[in-house]
């Protein structure tokens, strides 16, 4: 059952092996639609996490097409449960967190300077877009403006969080601010959902996204009672109809699974790697989608997952940013690397494998054709493996 269920979960996630996806920026369309986000993270070990998602899943990827994306008014930047692209589409199931923001009823953001935001929107309608360096930037002779200030930082935040700027543009980590109104092609609907719509929404998105999920996952950090009452009644209402089916694990975990992705997965099932061939290997970001769900993850994958750079250097098992590494169905480990990218070298600090998995001459020849790869991704000449005995060899022909 396990194995059934953790294929239709990389399935959903476009990891699986077997799939054929979009290339290029249509690819890259194509899984911010499927995954509902991508999460946006500012850790540069390597490469940092929206590229390293959307390159383990679209072919030519390229780390422009998020910009071009936005640009073409086809994704937009803002909060999930984190930073993230979401698909234009899903806007208006922004607005109910912009408009708590703007209520001031949120505990999660603080507020600005009313007057403050009005300066900086009169100069932003006259001026065109301005962007976060400048509103960092430090003047010598002492007689900067608003724009250089913290205040000035909290204010910009706070217009974005309640939606009158948006991020039209990135250059690197450098964020561009503009008018939402500038940003939003033409004929968006723009309604406030409901809370059955948004309930709605938060269901479909995990469904279509991961195939299997518990309710943790629906509502994860979602408050208050009537988003919770809702996803009840929707749950109760798919159930019904056989939609999903619930299933209870060995371990008493109970789980929600899409029908049709059941089905699907039947009928592949006798043409699906058989467990222990590790054909295929991914090195995973710890902030990649299926990933971010820890209990859920445990409970499907039998993967108990923390991420230890918030985590004090004398008490980290695993390293300062481990990679989970996917091996066909399975996680199998945790890689700790580093880009020295002044080198165009990757480092590999640790590795970190289950037991038996050591003992496959398939999975080491697979995981340094993975690490090749990699490397390249991270600008990258070098893979360096001198802490991890035995890996060279393996790397050397792949």
């Amino acid at each position: 059952m396990k194995t059934t269920l953790r294929q239709l979960a990389l399935t959903r996630q476009l990891l699986s092996t077997q799939q054929n996806i979009a290339t290029g920026l249509a690819g890259t369309l194509q899984t911010i639609q499927q995954l509902g986000y991508v999460q946006i993270d500012t850790i540069s070990v390597v490469e940092r996490a929206h590229h390293h998602v959307l390159w383990n899943r679209v072919p030519g990827y390229e780390h422009g097409h998020l910009n071009q994306l936005v640009q073409q008014k086809k994704i937009f930047e803002y909060w999930f449960h984190a930073a993230a692209y979401l698909p234009v589409e899903d806007y208006r199931f922004a607005l109910p967190q912009m408009f708590e923001v703007r209520k001031g009823t949120t505990r999660y953001f603080g507020r600005g300077d009313a007057g403050l935001m009005r300066e900086i929107l009169a100069k932003i309608q006259a001026e065109g877009k301005i962007s976060s360096r400048q509103i960092d930037a430090k003047h010598k002779n002492k007689q900067g403006t608003w724009w250089n200030s913290g205040p000035a930082r909290r204010a910009f935040e706070h217009l974005f969080m309640q939606g009158d700027l948006m991020i039209c543009e990135r250059q690197g980590m450098e964020k561009f601010y503009d008018l939402s109104e500038r940003c939003l092609p033409e004929g968006l609907n723009l309604n406030m959902p409901s809370m059955d719509e948004y309930a709605e929404y938060l269901f479909k998105t995990v469904q279509r996204a991961h195939g299997v999920f518990s309710w943790k996952q629906l509502i994860h950090l979602k408050s208050g009672q009537p988003i919770r009452d809702a996803m009840r009644q929707l749950i109760h209402e798919k159930l019904s109809t056989g939609e999903i089916q619930e299933i209870q694990l060995d371990r008493g975990q109970k789980l929600y699974v899409d029908a049709v992705g059941m089905e699907q997965m039947a009928e592949r099932r006798n043409s699906s790697p058989q467990r222990g061939e590790y054909t295929d290997v991914k090195i995973l970001s710890p902030f990649d989608n299926l990933i971010i769900h820890r209990e859920r993850l445990n409970t499907l994958f039998d993967f108990d997952y923390k991420m230890e750079c918030y985590v004090p250097a004398d008490k980290r098992i695993f390293g300062y940013f481990s990679l989970p590494v996917l091996a066909e169905n399975e996680l199998v480990g945790r890689m700790d690397c580093k880009a020295h990218r002044a080198e165009k070298r990757l480092e590999v600090i640790s590795l970190h494998l289950q037991t038996e998995i050591r003992q496959h001459d398939v999975f080491w020849t697979q995981l340094a054709k993975a690490l090749t790869k990699f490397a390249v991704f991270n600008q990258c000449a070098q893979v360096d493996v001198q802490h991890i005995a035995g890996l060279a060899q393996h790397l050397y022909r792949s």
